[in-house]
């Protein structure tokens, strides 16, 4: 398999991995949500360091469909609707 160049930093270093298409998307949610279910014993430090709660407690946040909604491009002078 060959070796994708993905951009980390703010854009100034690059990074080579085997495979980018499991660290965005709708497989990205699958595997965070099975990491989740591994480790739902475990606590996660919340609030500055101050409060500690389990990691089962996190909510689990839904991905809303773009389709129709409007984006700016160029300058904030010309926008589209997106059709996905």
């Amino acid at each position: 398999m060959a070796k994708i160049k993905v951009r980390s930093g703010r854009g100034t270093r690059i990074v080579e991995v085997d495979d980018s298409s499991n660290w965005t998307g709708s497989e990205f949610k699958k595997i965070q949500e099975a990491k989740k279910v591994e480790s739902k014993d475990k606590y996660v430090s919340v609030g500055r360091g101050t409060g500690k709660i389990k990691f089962s407690d996190i909510p689990s946040t839904e991905s809303k469909s773009t389709k129709g909604m409007w984006v700016s491009s160029g300058r904030g002078t010309k926008k589209r609707k997106l059709d996905e």
